[in-house]
């Protein structure tokens, strides 16, 4: 197997000291916690961590203002875009890799942005929103910014895990089964498109992905209809798999500062079993399959080198059918799920993601 790893901690989103004051062992369990039920009532949270409910109200109020921690909604992508997503490197001139970011932080259609260190200088996710020209986007809008040098895309044919899913494993069964509880299933069939909502629904579609935990009569003062039809809105969405309650919060505040997208060369019959693999390590956020020189992609967040290397040659080293890899690491990352990151800050999702 023919390997390039790139490390470098120098200029990573927090150290370690920077995390352990961010956020403590209670914080982290409250995220974990979140990730499992993200709308569990504050209450019935505070009983299943066995803390005060007074605790976990101000820790969670904390970790919100200091924008640690949010509670978003994941539109179902049939409502966003109008394709498939693109994964995009750039190679830049030295020393303005910052800023050509800086430009590509001007594209909603950019969901993901990360300065890295290794084959490229910048690697960004980049969907299709509805009403956009894509392939204009890639092909020229974003190549004719001044500083990039060449740039290199690929379709993504299948995503077979996603950033969602990602989890800290910090709970026990009993507390992960009394959380599953208040995560809403979706039941029903899925809108085909965003047309196919009703004004209200629409409008909730959007408070619900600013904050996930919004109540039936937060959203009725707001829109102005009664409380019953914003508690069938918010069930139709979450019902439907419109939208998907999600917690926000920077790796590098919950202990993992380094972020890798590995690139990996697979032979055809073993894609299905890589895929598997690697979606089941506790490192993924997204792992894909990708039309390109390579087959698979995984993009992950580590504790540190250490913890990536033992991932590279015990875990990946030991799949069948990987003929090469190429590993870029992140040196800070500027976006994550269309929210601007400051180090380990998390900013508003983009204007224009949403478009009807």
């Amino acid at each position: 197997m023919a390997c390039s790893v790139f490390f470098m901690t120098i200029g990573a989103p927090a150290t370690p000291a920077q995390v352990s004051s961010a956020m403590d062992a209670a914080d982290l369990d409250i995220v974990a916690a979140l990730q499992v039920a993200p709308r569990v009532p504050a209450n019935t949270l505070a009983g299943i961590l066995s803390e005060p409910a007074s605790t976990i109200t101000r820790r969670l109020k904390r970790l919100q203002q200091e924008r640690l921690v949010r509670v978003i909604g994941r539109f179902a992508w049939p409502l966003v875009t109008s394709g498939n997503p693109r994964q995009m490197w750039f190679r830049c001139r030295p020393g303005e890799t910052l800023d050509v970011a800086d430009r590509l932080k001007d594209f909603p259609e950019i969901q993901f942005l990360m300065a890295t260190s290794g084959s490229a200088d910048i690697y960004a996710d980049v969907f299709p929103l509805l009403g956009s020209d894509v392939t204009e986007i890639i092909s020229r809008r974003i190549p004719s910014i001044a500083g990039i040098v060449s740039t290199e895309s690929q379709l993504i044919l299948k995503s077979q895990r996603v950033g969602q899913s990602w989890r800290l494993h910090r709970l026990t069964p009993e507390q992960n089964e009394a959380l599953a509880a208040f995560a809403v299933p979706v039941t029903r069939s899925s809108f085909a498109s965003i047309d196919e909502l009703n004004e209200l629904e629409f409008q909730t579609l959007l408070e619900l992905g600013r904050n996930a935990r919004v109540s039936a009569a937060e959203v009725a003062r707001k829109l102005d209809v009664s409380s019953s039809s914003a508690y069938r809105a918010i069930q139709t969405l979450l019902t439907t798999g419109a939208i998907s309650p999600r917690v926000e919060v920077e790796p590098a505040a919950a202990g993992y500062p380094l972020n890798a997208i590995i690139s990996l060369q697979v032979d055809p019959h073993a894609i299905a079993t890589v895929l598997n693999e690697l979606s089941g390590h506790t490192s993924a956020r997204m792992v894909s399959m990708v039309a390109g020189k390579a087959s698979v992609i995984h993009n992950g967040v580590f504790a540190g080198p250490e913890e990536l290397a033992l991932f590279i040659t015990e875990d990946i080293g030991a799949l069948e059918g990987v003929r090469a890899l190429d590993t870029c690491v992140g040196l800070s990352v500027l976006r994550r799920y269309w929210m601007d990151r400051d180090g380990i800050r998390i900013g508003n999702q983009v204007d224009g993601l949403i478009r009807r």
